[in-house]
């Protein structure tokens, strides 16, 4: 068991981030067999791309840096924020000094793929950060851009979600439902890790990841991160195609309409007509229309939250999807 020794001043320190960079690595890990399978439909799409990437580019050298339990830090630096962008990430790695990318590769490079001929004369290169970066940045834009503003906007929304928990509910309800292995004894207790014991994170806080590829709970104990819980974004199963979780509202759809049943029943948490546009892949445009449409007839509100508007259900829009289930 994971246990987090969490003081009040941590909780005030307490902040989201996503983290492009390692989603990729994520990613990566899953296309090699690595990490969670991903569903039939995105393997067969992204999978002809990826295999020959590794011919083509350096990113067997990558690949080579992550095991089971773990991957190297240079090529997934901590983020700063929710306004993380491959870029900010992409500068982060190509500025890592190659001291500190050697004493990386020494304690991470150690699986059988690290002895191939090809991936050694990468690591022990002294242009070595330089070349792996470039090929994750190839990596990114072949395999993970086209779907990113998608993907940013289901995390985005995630945390929208969880901001709105700690406001009605506290901190101890938001940080128990992140996953059902999560509880709250005076502190945060994650059962399914191997014995690893406490950890204080000493007023520094905890950074929170929401991600579409971490299958369960991921942490971060070292440095150079903060202390990291990285775990599953709400609407990832709907995304994946896991259907059997998510009802068809088609009597909803009789009733509205495909796409404004669509919506209605992604408003599970607040949005924003940005992020439904995003999640959906839906034009902006038309779902400002529909958003209208469905607010005229009593099924939305909408209210001001920072810079953006969000809408959410009305109990009325909240009972159709309700018995549409």
């Amino acid at each position: 068991m994971l246990r987090f020794e969490v003081s009040v001043e941590d909780l005030l320190r307490s902040r989201f981030a996503l983290s492009p960079a390692m989603d990729l690595c994520l990613l990566l890990r899953s296309l090699a067999g690595q990490n969670r399978p991903l569903p039939r439909a995105w393997a067969t799409r992204l999978l002809p791309a990826f295999e020959r990437l590794r011919r083509e580019t350096e990113l067997d050298a990558a690949l080579a840096l992550h095991t089971p339990q773990s991957g190297p830090n240079f090529v997934a630096p901590p983020p700063r924020g929710l306004n993380q962008t491959w870029a900010d990430d992409l500068a982060m790695i190509r500025a890592t000094p190659l001291e500190a990318a050697r004493h990386e590769f020494a304690t991470t490079a150690t699986g059988p793929s690290a002895h191939d001929p090809r991936v050694r004369a990468v690591l022990d290169s002294t242009d070595a950060v330089s070349r792996i970066a470039e090929a994750m940045d190839q990596a990114w834009h072949e395999l993970l851009a086209t779907d990113w503003p998608q993907l940013r906007a289901i995390c985005e929304r995630d945390v929208v979600h969880r901001v709105g928990v700690i406001g009605e509910h506290g901190w101890a309800t938001t940080i128990e439902s992140l996953h059902p292995s999560i509880a709250w004894r005076g502190g945060i207790e994650i059962g399914f890790f191997p014995p690893v014991g406490s950890v204080r994170l000493a007023g520094d806080g905890l950074l929170l990841i929401p991600s579409v590829f971490v299958g369960n709970i991921a942490a971060h104990l070292e440095d150079p991160w903060p202390r990291t819980l990285v775990y599953p974004a709400r609407g990832t199963a709907a995304l994946w195609g896991e259907q059997a979780t998510v009802p068809q509202p088609d009597a909803l759809t009789a009733l509205v309409g495909r796409a404004r049943a669509r919506l209605l029943s992604a408003l599970d948490a607040p949005a924003s007509t940005s992020h439904l546009a995003r999640s959906l892949a839906m034009a902006p445009g038309a779902v400002g229309d529909h958003l209208a449409i469905l607010r005229g007839a009593g099924l939305l509100v909408r209210a001001r939250s920072g810079r953006s508007v969000l809408y959410r259900r009305t109990p009325l829009g909240e009972a159709l999807v309700a018995g549409s289930g």
